[in-house]
């Protein structure tokens, strides 16, 4: 990406790569700084990782009151909610069990089947009370909490990318931790995108593809994970079971338009049991699937074969 100007960060828990292609070296610098400036205001509305933020204000007042929220965190936080109450995953308030095993972070642990189950009793989408006129949310027990770590960093990522596209820029990356949003397309007319392999915990590549989708999303088991007793613990928890879910996907990728419809479809694609006849019903909104297993077999979902390159003959694709 020679004609890229690109700059690095830290936040969201993650790595931030920011990229636009270099029309005048001040003025791109200036705009790349602009759309950290808009990450770091963003995680300090949505985080719940710090001392204070709106979600986090919900959170502490659960039981006892509902709290008004800014416009754009309610947006957000309704949009979270509504998708949890669709019961395929995706829960927006599995903030206890998140805290409870707490994977990604030095005091990570394996609770008891006692923590999880009381844990359990908080995860409840249904009973969040939502109030469109006063912009409030109430969560209606004690110790009851949101987390929106699972779609907030698409959020993101959607508005940076309109930023630049609103201030004149046509071209660029952003890079949240692996997940990306692109703006416009190169010269070339696409994008190529590598996905990792999910089951080494590393960074080498598994597939090249080439793609002219504007997002970028995986799901997988190697982004957070716990080790303890010679058993792995991956970070994507199932609200049903209390437990890291269980099935035989290492990751999902989404290509899409959105990065927040992105982060939802992983999620949806992850947790179904049928992934292929989900991304069949859903391709008003997911341009295109990779589905991994932990058998190393490769399931390509709306991709032309010659756009998808296998950078390692240990796994197979099957399609």
């Amino acid at each position: 990406m020679s004609d890229f100007l690109s700059k690095k960060y830290r936040g969201l828990g993650t790595f931030i790569e920011l990229s636009l292609l270099d029309v005048e070296k001040s003025k791109t610098t200036e705009k790349i700084e602009q759309g950290y400036r808009k990450i770091a205001h963003y995680e300090d509305l949505f985080t719940v990782n710090r001392a204070f933020s709106e979600l986090i204000a919900v959170n502490q007042a659960a039981g006892v009151k509902a709290v008004a929220l800014s416009e754009e965190v309610y947006a957000l936080t309704k949009k979270a909610v509504q998708v949890s109450q669709e019961h395929f995953g995706f829960n927006a308030s599995i903030g206890p069990l998140v805290r409870l095993w707490h994977i990604g972070f030095a005091d990570a642990r394996v609770p008891s089947e006692q923590e999880i189950q009381k844990m359990l009793a908080m995860v409840s989408p249904d009973d969040i009370v939502l109030d469109d006129q006063q912009k409030t949310i109430f969560l209606p027990r004690k110790g009851m909490s949101l987390d929106l770590g699972g779609i907030a960093k698409g959020y993101i990522a959607d508005k940076v990318v309109e930023f630049w596209k609103e201030t004149g820029f046509s071209t660029g990356i952003v890079n949240l931790g692996g997940n990306i949003q692109f703006l416009g397309l190169p010269l070339k007319g696409y994008w190529r995108v590598g996905i990792r392999n999910p089951l080494t915990h590393g960074s080498s590549l598994l597939l090249q593809v080439l793609t002219a989708s504007t997002s970028v999303v995986t799901s997988g088991i190697d982004q957070r994970y716990l080790e303890r007793d010679g058993k792995s613990y991956h970070h994507i928890l199932n609200p049903e079971t209390g437990y890291p879910h269980v099935n035989n996907l290492a990751s999902v990728t989404i290509f899409s338009e959105k990065s927040l419809d992105g982060e939802i479809e992983a999620k949806r694609l992850f947790f179904s049991e049928e992934p292929e006849k989900v991304f069949a019903k859903r391709q008003n909104v997911i341009q295109a699937a990779v589905l991994i297993t932990k058998d190393k077999e490769i399931k390509i979902l709306g991709l032309k074969p010659k756009d998808v390159r296998l950078m390692d003959k240990h796994f197979k694709i099957i399609n």
